[in-house]
Parts: structure tokens; C-alpha cells; sequence
């Protein structure tokens, strides 16, 4: 009974350890979130009010023009860049994500394959044929997970590769999505 206690306990614990880390990550990407949008916005504002300024003091029709036709083009690259860091963002914030549960994930196939070989070795004889069962539907278990972590790679490869096609032919921006 004792050991079934301290089993409970240090599962508990792991348990408790893996959702303080998904805690300490969803934390770290709202964080990241705000301040790419407090950025965004108080850039957008400030070359608002330059773009207003530069626009009020346009002395001809033809000038008026080319201001707009400039704004419009690097407002187009700005939103740009936004896009580009939004999806860095939701790259990073996934992979993070993922990572923590393919740790849980194997330190979960790891208990549990411990916890069976425990249990066959006090079990009666003749239950060989259902330990085996449990050992086979966990192998069928861990290959749809990696088929499903596979697919799930191969679909963010093509995401990746359609956004990068989508805005191959615009220039990339550097560090700053609002710069």
C-alpha cells in the first residue's frame, strides 16, 4: 500500500510540474503578444500622425499624390511585417508548446511501461497473454501519436512554405515588425 501512496505522489507531482510549465509558457506568449501589439500600436500611431503632418503640408495636387502612393506602400509593408511577426510568434509559441507535451508524452509512456512490467511481475500466472495486450495497444498508441506529431509537422512545413511563397516578393523586414 505504501508504495502505491508514494507511486500516486510522485505522480502527482510531475503532473503538477508539467502544468506549471504550460502555465509559465502560456504566460511567456500572452506577454510576448502585448508587447508585439503596445509596439504595433504606438508605432501605427506615431506614423500616423507623421503621415497627417506630411499630408497637411502638401503644397500641390501632385505632391498629395505621391505622399499617399508612398504611405499606402510603406503601410502595406508595415502590415507586412506585423503579419510576419504574428506568425513568428504563433511558430515559436507553438513549438514551445509542443515540445513540453511530447515531454509528457514520453515520460507518461515511460510510467506507464514501468507501471506494467511492475504489475506482470506480481501478477498470477497465465495473465502473460493480457500484459501483452496492454503492451501492444500502448506500442499502436505511441505510433498514431508520432503518425499524428509527423502530420502535425508536415502541415506547419507547408504553412511555413505558403507564407514565405505569399510574401517572397516583398522585402523582408529586419528585427522590428513596426521599423
Amino acid at each position: 500500500m505504501f508504495a502505491v501512496n508514494e507511486d500516486f505522489s510522485t505522480f502527482q507531482r510531475t503532473n503538477l510540474d508539467s502544468l506549471l510549465k504550460y502555465s509559465d509558457a502560456a504566460t511567456e506568449a500572452a506577454e510576448q503578444w502585448f508587447e508585439l501589439n503596445a509596439r504595433t500600436a504606438k508605432a501605427g500611431v506615431a506614423e500616423a500622425l507623421k503621415q497627417v503632418r506630411a499630408l497637411a503640408t502638401a503644397k500641390d495636387v501632385q505632391e498629395l499624390t505621391s505622399l499617399q502612393t508612398g504611405f499606402s506602400q510603406a503601410n502595406a509593408e508595415k502590415l507586412l511585417g506585423f503579419a510576419r511577426a504574428v506568425y513568428g510568434w504563433a511558430t515559436e509559441t507553438q513549438g514551445e508548446l509542443t515540445k513540453l507535451a511530447e515531454a509528457q508524452i514520453a515520460e507518461i509512456n515511460r510510467s506507464l511501461a514501468a507501471a506494467v512490467d511492475k504489475a506482470a511481475k506480481s501478477a498470477p500466472t497465465g495473465s502473460e497473454f493480457a500484459f501483452a495486450a496492454i503492451k501492444q495497444a500502448m506500442s499502436a498508441t505511441n505510433q498514431a501519436l508520432d503518425a499524428v506529431s509527423k502530420a502535425s509537422k508536415q502541415v506547419g512545413d507547408i504553412a511555413e512554405a505558403t507564407v514565405s511563397a505569399t510574401t517572397g516578393g516583398l522585402p523582408a523586414k529586419k528585427k522590428s515588425a513596426t521599423a
